[in-house]
This record gives structure tokens, sequence and C-alpha cells, in this order.
């Protein structure tokens, strides 16, 4: 979790100060940082404190150095959502770029809430599957993802539930099991309250508003196969890119 600014180191408590300025926005990529003058002349702090500040910015990722300008504010590293993930598999791939890795948290059959079961298309209270992972780069943890399907599909894809990799990842995994290949999908992006084991893995308070994107997923006959929810990690941004031609 977030600790109390006041428990922190100088250089901490004043990088962590600028960290929430750029979360909020005030301080926008490209825009220069306080230098290690200004913070010893602002903070009374040696300058061997102060420069700690730049340095710890660098190494979070929440900054670059640029020559004659000094420190500035990095633009957040996009992320891969699962759109980019099912092209990444259907190219070939893993579904993972490079410097990227994915862990297993839990995976469980449970009844579906409200959410679940509207986008699956079942009752209330329905059995679904549920598998969470995940997925870390150079700079961390990166997204929480939780992917829920049906029970009936958990049981022609056993390997859904088990606590280890899909190398296909999910979609994957129901194409060669059924043949239910994913034709549509929708993405929808929005902020949203971090619940608090999701938040405790992001290193956030519980309720911290998180850049969240939900996942629903359709076969070639229309219906349903999976529904997914990712919640991004602070400072992190996610992007589109299409060929308009």
């Amino acid at each position: 979790m977030t600790q109390n600014p006041q428990n922190l180191p100088p250089y901490r408590r004043i990088a962590e100060a600028l960290i929430e300025r750029i979360k909020s926005g005030e301080l926008q990529p490209g825009d220069p940082l306080p230098s290690v003058r200004d913070i010893i002349k602002k903070e009374g702090i040696s300058s061997a404190t102060a420069s700690r500040v730049p340095r710890f910015l660098r190494d979070e990722g929440w900054a670059i150095a640029t020559p004659g300008v000094g420190t500035i504010v990095a633009a957040p590293k996009k992320l891969t959502t699962g759109a980019d993930r099912l092209t990444l598999v259907r190219s070939g791939g893993t579904g993972l770029t490079d410097g990227e890795e994915v862990q297993f948290l839990d995976a469980e059959r449970q009844p579906a809430t409200q959410d679940v079961a509207d986008a699956l298309n079942l009752e209330l209270g329905a059995e679904v599957a549920r598998r969470r992972r995940k997925y870390l780069d150079d700079e961390g943890v990166a997204v929480v993802s939780a992917t829920w399907i049906s029970g009936a599909l958990a049981d022609r894809a056993p390997e859904f539930l088990a606590p280890e990799p899909l190398p296909k990842m999910t979609f994957g995994l129901i194409e060669e099991k059924t043949g239910r290949r994913v034709a549509r999908r929708r993405d929808t992006v929005s902020i949203s309250p971090a619940p608090a084991d999701v938040a405790e893995l992001l290193d956030e308070e519980s309720g911290a508003p998180l850049l969240t994107v939900v996942n629903h997923y359709w076969d070639q006959n229309g219906e349903p196969t999976e529904y997914a929810v990712d919640y991004y990690g602070a400072g992190r941004k996610t992007s589109a890119e299409h060929d308009m031609g």
C-alpha cells in the first residue's frame, strides 16, 4: 500500500509529491521538473539529498534526462490490451510483448455476478470460472487482469483453472478446445475505483481511481465466449492505432 508521506525520507517525500502532480495531470509529459538547485532552495535540504529526487523519478520511470533542458516528465508507457494480445496470438506469438511476463494469481468456480452474467448471457448466480493474473514489465506490475468464462466452457477447457500461464491466452485455449474462434470484441475504457485486492497488487489505496478496460468477446456465431476486466497501474496509459487506408 502507499506509504504515509510523513514516514518517508525527505527525497522520497519530495519525489512522491511530484509523482502525485504527474498523476493528477498538473504536470504533463515533457514538462520540466524542479532542478536540484530549485529543490535545495525550496526544501532547505542538502545537495546530496536533493540530487536523489530526480534520480528516483528517473529510476521509477516518471522522468527522463534531456541534454540542455534537465529532467522532464516522461511519457507514460503504452500498455498491451486484451485486443493487442489477441492480435499477437493470431500472428503466432504468445500474447506477451518483449520484456513482459505474466504471473498466475488464482482461478476458481463461482456464481456469476450481474455484470458477468449479462456479459456471458447467463442467469444471475449461474456457475462461471474466473481466472486472475498480473502482467509485469521492467517498471513493475503493469496490469491486474481477471477473465470469466461459463462453467460449461470451463468443463471443456479445464486448463483455464490450472495454476499456470496459458500459452495462447484464454481465447486461444477456447478455440483449440471448442473451435469457437473470436470474431468480435468490444473494449470499454473508464476510470474505476480499485477493489481492495487489486489495489494491494498495484501498491495503491483501495478505491483509488485506475484506468480500467473491460473486454467482451464473441465467437463466429455471435455467442459470448469470455469477459475480462483489466486494471492498469497508476501512470500507465493505453492507446489504439488503426489503419484508415
